[in-house]
């Protein structure tokens, strides 16, 4: 087969300055370099796949199995690992950190990581948007508002006082889930915890940051020391977003990621200009259903000593734009129109109409042609909201409207946007 006959190299989200050039048929070399640490590293890869020792050719990339949350979580976190002993004396003297994540794919997954590298690969991922860039490599006051199993090993799992959830300028706000339930005495308590610090940055959920806007504007409190906006640990949509900037009129930034692979994308909040975090990992871009510019994503980690994932398929699906990347979301959580066409979160942002305003909402698909629009608001949505989801959704489609005084999460304890029947 000649080169010109030989087919191209997979897409990759990365810049080119950090793949490199390399010859038609060869990986560039930083990312062999990865490959190859990773197979040093974990003995798991050599059990799915044996490399040659010679150059890699993209045909033999592209042999390498993906991988999924459902085989970690069937094989067990221990199968990274040569001695897992060794693994479980440095969680005794904190050499190691674990986590487990939400189960919201495949069941739980412990997920194990080198001391101090959630903390580094958060550094990379400021240092890649010039909103975060300053707060680096400095210190800073911070504010995170999460589920309390959030992705950040320093979430606590008990009642502590105030001081006690000061880590290194960071207070932990959050001490149950499901913030629908929270009495007005926890907000009290939040609002007056992030009235004493004074933070610089609030980093949440999105569905949490909302109802703490609506208890600040409720009473009246403002913080004018805020100066970024991080939405994280879940979809955000454009009502999310514009009730959080009602109270805390700063920027907001997404910033993509999960548990076991850290950090992956962060962009402007709805400015379609999302970009990979070069510093942390590989995002190979595999084209999805034929959609023009649709992807689902596989992600080499990088810099990664413990449970690194190699062409990991994390479930995600994004929209590239000449700007950047929009996340569209979960695979799982996304509807396909008879004609094939896609309908994410976006879509259903953009089709509401400008006049409606709410905390939080979920579209969920009752039947084939039938779905219910639950919303949390302060007003009665009026009947073009349904009309006009019907209309984005497709043809011949009914959406019932029905306000809430709150919307359960799933039990991971994550909510989710847009709930379309299982495929």
């Amino acid at each position: 087969m000649t080169t010109a006959s030989l087919p191209p190299p997979p897409l990759f989200g990365n810049s080119r300055d950090v793949l490199g050039d390399a010859p038609h048929s060869r990986l560039p070399e930083p990312l062999e370099n990865e490959i190859r640490a990773i197979y040093r590293r974990s003995p798991l890869y050599t059990q799915r796949f044996a490399l040659h020792p010679e150059p890699l050719h993209w045909s033999c990339y592209r042999e390498i199995p993906v991988l999924s949350k459902q085989e970690i979580v069937e094989r067990g976190h221990t199968a990274f690992f040569e001695d897992y002993s060794l693994i479980e004396r440095g969680l005794q003297e904190k050499r190691f950190e674990y986590e487990s994540t939400s189960g919201t794919t495949s069941g739980p997954m412990t997920v194990i990581m080198e001391e101090g590298w959630w903390n580094e690969q958060t550094a990379r991922a400021y240092r890649a948007h010039p909103l975060l860039a300053e707060y680096a490599d400095r210190p800073y006051r911070k504010c995170i508002l999460a589920p309390v199993g959030c992705s950040s090993n320093l979430c606590p799992y008990e009642d502590h006082p105030f001081p006690h959830r000061y880590f290194d300028g960071t207070v932990y706000l959050n001490l149950t889930s499901d913030p629908f339930v929270f009495p007005e005495s926890e907000w009290d308590r939040i609002l007056l915890e992030l009235q004493a610090v004074q933070p610089e940055v609030i980093e949440g959920e999105p569905i949490y940051l909302s109802l703490l806007a609506r208890a600040a504007l409720k009473r009246h409190i403002r913080v004018p020391s805020v100066k970024v906006i991080i939405l994280t640990y879940g979809k955000a949509s454009l009502q999310h977003s514009k009730r959080i900037a009602e109270a805390f009129p700063a920027p907001q930034v997404d910033l993509y990621g999960s548990t076991e692979a850290g950090y992956l994308f962060v962009g402007t909040a709805f400015k379609d200009d999302s970009r990979v975090i070069d510093e942390n990992a590989f995002i190979e871009l595999q084209p999805y259903r034929e959609l023009e510019d649709v992807f689902q994503i596989f992600v080499t980690t990088r810099r990664r000593e413990a449970m690194p994932l190699l062409r990991y398929h994390t479930g995600d699906i994004v929209r590239r734009f000449p700007t950047g990347f929009r996340l569209l979301g979960r695979e799982r959580d996304l509807y396909f129109r008879p004609d094939g066409s896609i309908v994410s979160p976006s879509e259903i942002d953009a089709a509401l109409p400008a006049d409606f305003a709410c905390w939080h909402y979920s579209l969920v698909q009752t039947a084939e042609n039938r779905w219910d629009f639950h919303y949390v608001a302060d007003h009665v949505a009026g009947k073009n909201v349904a009309s006009a989801l019907s209309a984005v959704l497709g043809p011949g489609v009914r959406v019932n409207a029905f306000r809430r005084r709150f919307i359960a999460p799933a039990a991971s304890g994550k909510f989710a946007l847009l709930k379309p029947l299982a495929r």
